[in-house]
């Protein structure tokens, strides 16, 4: 029996995980638990085992955060987590502690075609190096190296890569965004924080007029679900044009990892923005970014561009990392 998590800056995912005959791992027993209610991921992890008993013979935890070690400084709580402190509490020789991209890596071949929303066909029988990305609570960026075989799964932190505008819009915002923090990452625009960062350029500088219903309901909850959803119900102009250079930027970044992985097996777009957002990053903006690169369109054009929709992906791919590096394919 496996354990995986899934440790987000939100949210916590811990599940059960048991391979089949085929090979196949069945996840069960999944629970939630909010991150910041927590002191650390160890309180997290004694919790669920206390509802959940049993021997467990490994486990792999997939981290927000760079993993060097069997440590990380997780990027957006302010926890540590050490892979020898979660193998004491969990009686084990050893724990996985991986990137949470990495550990979405993993879990691209344990899905279905089902699990996927096509944005680009890409060449027929394409093959070669693939590329996940996924924005969230943060924004998230690894690699699959392909040997000719198998697919090897890496972690990178270009979400943390200086953000660079392709317009006279998105230099605005960059400035307005470098007053406001110095430094300004790919992250810095591209995650939840930073939709609410775009809404709020393009209402004070733009002067887009703002629903005061809105204003309410990003007061009392998620400020960036609520400017999402209130742009594809088609509620808030301010909103749409939030959302719209947001998927601009996603594809822009997404094509630029795309290129610097040589990604011509595919790029994945995951994390819990992109399958909420799946009717906006299929209406055109996200692919005409993502091509954009000048005498290198061609290429692009030829790579298959996917929406990764199970949100389990992580998990999975913990539980995979943990049976003992199952080939990827």
């Amino acid at each position: 029996m496996i354990l995986a998590g899934d440790i987000g800056g939100t949210n916590t995912r811990l599940a059960l995980g048991e391979p089949d005959p085929s090979g196949t791992i069945r996840l069960a027993g999944e629970a939630v638990y909010p991150s910041r209610d927590h002191a650390g991921l160890g309180e997290i992890v004694a919790l669920y085992r206390r509802d959940h008993p049993g021997p467990v013979t490994s486990a792999s935890f997939g981290v927000a955060g760079p993993v060097r070690n069997g440590r990380c400084e997780t990027t957006n709580l302010p926890w540590v987590v050490e892979s020898r402190d979660l193998a004491t509490l969990l009686g084990l020789p050893s724990a996985g502690l991986l990137n949470d991209l990495e550990a979405n890596a993993w879990g691209l071949a344990g899905l279905g075609p089902d699990d996927f929303l096509t944005l680009q066909a890409g060449a027929p029988g394409a093959t070669g190096n693939s590329a996940i990305i996924a924005a969230g609570t943060g924004l998230g960026e690894a690699g699959l190296y392909w040997d000719g075989r198998r697919h090897h799964p890496f972690a990178n932190e270009g979400g943390h890569a200086d953000f660079a505008p392709v317009d006279d819009l998105q230099d605005g915002l960059l400035h307005w965004l470098r007053e406001r923090h110095g430094t300004v990452s790919w992250e810095r625009v591209m995650s939840g924080p930073g939709l609410v960062g775009i809404y709020t350029y393009l209402r004070d500088v733009k002067r887009f007029k703002e629903q005061p219903g809105l204003a309410e309901e990003m007061r009392r909850g998620d400020a960036a679900a609520a400017i999402s959803n209130a742009a594809l119900a088609g509620r808030c102009a301010l909103a749409s044009a939030a959302l719209d250079l947001f998927v601009s930027v996603y594809g822009t970044e997404a094509g630029n990892l795309a290129l610097k992985m040589m990604a011509t097996g595919g790029l994945f777009v995951g994390g819990g923005i992109a399958p909420r957002i799946a009717e906006r990053l299929r209406a055109g903006r996200f692919m005409q970014a993502f091509v954009a690169k000048g005498r290198m369109r061609p290429l692009m054009e030829s790579m298959p561009v996917r929406v990764v929709m199970n949100d389990k992906t992580a998990l999975l791919g913990a539980a995979r990392h943990a049976a003992g590096g199952r080939e990827i394919r």
